[in-house]
């Protein structure tokens, strides 16, 4: 069986693997990835070893970190980060969902102190029984995490 790339390798940047299907275009949106200068590639349902379907994004010089990339945890808490250089991977890591996430989202509750002041918001991550809940740092309200819908 010859096995042929279906999508193009990049020189440096960052891999970002295992997204589940359909999360790829969300991960783009919320980290507004597409408004860099970088070329990107994204690949969507593509086949996974598991037969299962994954989106992929690859992003030609731009470099993510372990904290960078663990805040893809929200999205796609399966997901792997490969560092390229000189089409080798030099870096791999899997994303673990952070303690806390900051200037990322902004804060649900309309009257939280965060929509008048200039602070970046802030939030304490938990999870029980595989539900994400995300807490204000301000207001202290906490929220599922299907309701963060917009970038600050």
């Amino acid at each position: 069986m010859k096995k042929h790339l279906q999508v193009e390798a990049i020189q440096s940047g960052t891999v970002i693997d295992h997204i589940s299907a359909g999360q790829g275009i969300k991960i783009l949106k919320f980290f507004d990835l597409s408004s860099e200068s970088q070329r990107i590639t994204v690949g969507l349902n593509l086949p996974s070893h598991d037969g299962a379907n994954k989106d992929l994004i690859k992003i030609e010089g731009l470099t993510f970190n372990k904290e960078q990339g663990n805040q893809l945890a929200l999205f796609a808490p399966k997901a792997t980060i490969n560092v390229i250089e000189n089409f080798e991977v030099v870096n791999k890591f899997k994303v673990e969902l952070p303690q806390q996430i900051a200037g990322v989202f902004s804060c649900p509750n309309s009257n939280c102190i965060s929509h008048n002041e200039p602070v970046d918001s802030r939030f304490n991550l938990t999870t029980r029984a595989h539900r994400t809940k995300l807490k204000c740092h301000y207001c202290e309200k906490a929220f599922d995490k299907g309701l963060f819908t917009e970038l600050d």
